[in-house]
């Protein structure tokens, strides 16, 4: 979806790329891990170039499960992922910004997959939520609980997405739209 608008793509398995001097220089960085650690001096990088600017952008557990020992990197993202109370459920998405680029034409919808409860910071522009029936655990029956956000860090852009859990999901149009809509304003995510 990157190139596909434009991107030039790099990609790396490591997060020793996390530590590359250069990394300041990219328009959009998008990790893509599961729980794992980083390094001090990599996620002091990561977090340095997005305050200097770079785009930061991912979705599940890629972004909002890695790293959990990292608290500057949770501070950066505005989030981390606590729970998938039933697993993998049938839930509601609402989108509560309508009038944003990113979420423009998409209106509430049916999801199945993983509802993640998630440790969320408020300052998040949250810009779509779900809320929690009290099925899978009845305590936390009415939460509601973001599922799209953005936000700044330093001059950084960031933007997150709890969906995506299995790749049959980027079917789901809604989905898709707000990946579009992140990857083709991923150098320009506007914040109010």
């Amino acid at each position: 979806m990157l190139e596909e608008d434009g991107f030039k793509v790099r990609m790396e398995t490591s997060t020793k790329a996390f530590a590359d001097p250069n990394l300041a220089q990219l328009s959009l960085i998008v990790p893509i891990y599961t729980m794992s650690k980083i390094e001090k001096d990599e996620v002091a990088n990561l977090s340095q170039a997005v305050r200097e600017g770079a785009g930061l952008a991912g979705y599940h557990g890629g972004m909002g499960d890695a790293f959990r020992e990292a608290v500057e990197y949770q501070f950066m993202c505005g989030g981390q992922w606590v729970a998938h109370p039933g697993n993998i459920i049938d839930y509601r998405v609402n989108v509560t910004r309508p009038d944003d680029p990113i979420m423009q034409g998409i209106q509430d919808f049916d999801y199945h997959s993983e509802q993640y409860y998630m440790h969320v910071d408020p300052s998040n522009e949250v810009l779509a939520t779900t809320t929690f029936s009290g099925e899978h655990p009845l305590w936390i029956e009415g939460v509601v609980m973001p599922v799209v956000w953005k936000r700044r860090h330093g001059r950084g852009r960031v933007f997150y997405s709890s969906l995506g859990h299995a790749a049959k999901e980027f079917e789901v149009p809604e989905m898709r739209t707000i990946f579009q809509a992140w990857d083709a304003l991923g150098c320009s995510i506007r914040l109010s």
